[in-house]
């Protein structure tokens, strides 16, 4: 039976975006993401609030910005603050966070690739990896060199930026919800920017709740 010549067509951009942009995504990922970051913000904030700071941080100035207050440390050795106690523990939580999301965004598109009979590490998936790599390799970097010196309250912000950017950056190759994540996420990280002190609630609603949500609608459409 000869198949009209429209629906020729839209199999043929049908095979030709799943050809080129990586499809194997499961909306549980975002789903799990998202409740290991909620889970690891509240672990930050007993690290940050509840541990007993020294009497000599307790005496540092604070400085307000907007309706923000940020204590201002005295960063005479940075990498000696770098590596505090405090943000040793905070370090492993965020370590702990990637480790799982990554486990699990592996396995799920494992056993997507493999319901949809195609490779996992395919030439798409490496242009994906590298174009989403370069913008979070610099904004880990440049979030060290503020903790470095002294800007701990720009951290939450800049990890959204640079995550929003990342996803957008890498948009091209997955599915086009991406592109409206990444979008989400760099907005939350600038609106961020005005409520300096606030920073771990806009990380929570950044990576734990727009991650549930991308997960959900993905979910529902996708499976």
């Amino acid at each position: 039976m000869n198949q009209n010549p429209h629906d020729q067509l839209k199999e043929i951009r049908s095979l030709m975006e799943k050809s080129s942009r990586f499809m194997s995504l499961s909306g549980w990922t975002g789903i799990m993401a998202g409740i290991y970051s909620l889970i690891g913000a509240i672990a930050a904030y007993f690290v940050i609030f509840k541990m007993k700071f020294t009497e000599q941080v307790l005496q540092e100035p604070i400085e307000t910005y907007g309706s923000g207050r940020v204590i201002h440390y005295n960063y005479s050795n940075g990498l000696t603050e770098l590596f505090s106690e405090k943000n040793i523990y905070l370090f492993l939580i965020a370590i702990a966070v990637i480790l799982l999301s990554t486990v699990t965004a592996f396995h799920q598109s494992s056993v997507v690739s493999k319901q949809q009979g195609v490779k996992l590490w395919n030439s798409t998936t490496r242009r994906l990896f590298i174009q989403v790599a370069i913008p979070l390799a610099t904004g880990g970097v440049f979030c060290l060199a503020l903790l470095y010196y002294g800007h701990a309250g720009l951290i939450a912000p800049a990890m959204l930026i640079f995550y929003g950017l990342a996803l957008l950056n890498g948009s091209k190759y997955t599915m086009k919800e991406f592109h409206s994540l990444a979008l989400c996420e760099i907005g939350l990280g600038v609106i961020s920017l005005l409520f300096i002190g606030w920073g771990l609630i806009f990380w929570s609603i950044g990576f734990g709740i727009l991650h549930i949500i991308y997960g959900i609608l993905m979910q529902k459409r996708y499976k």
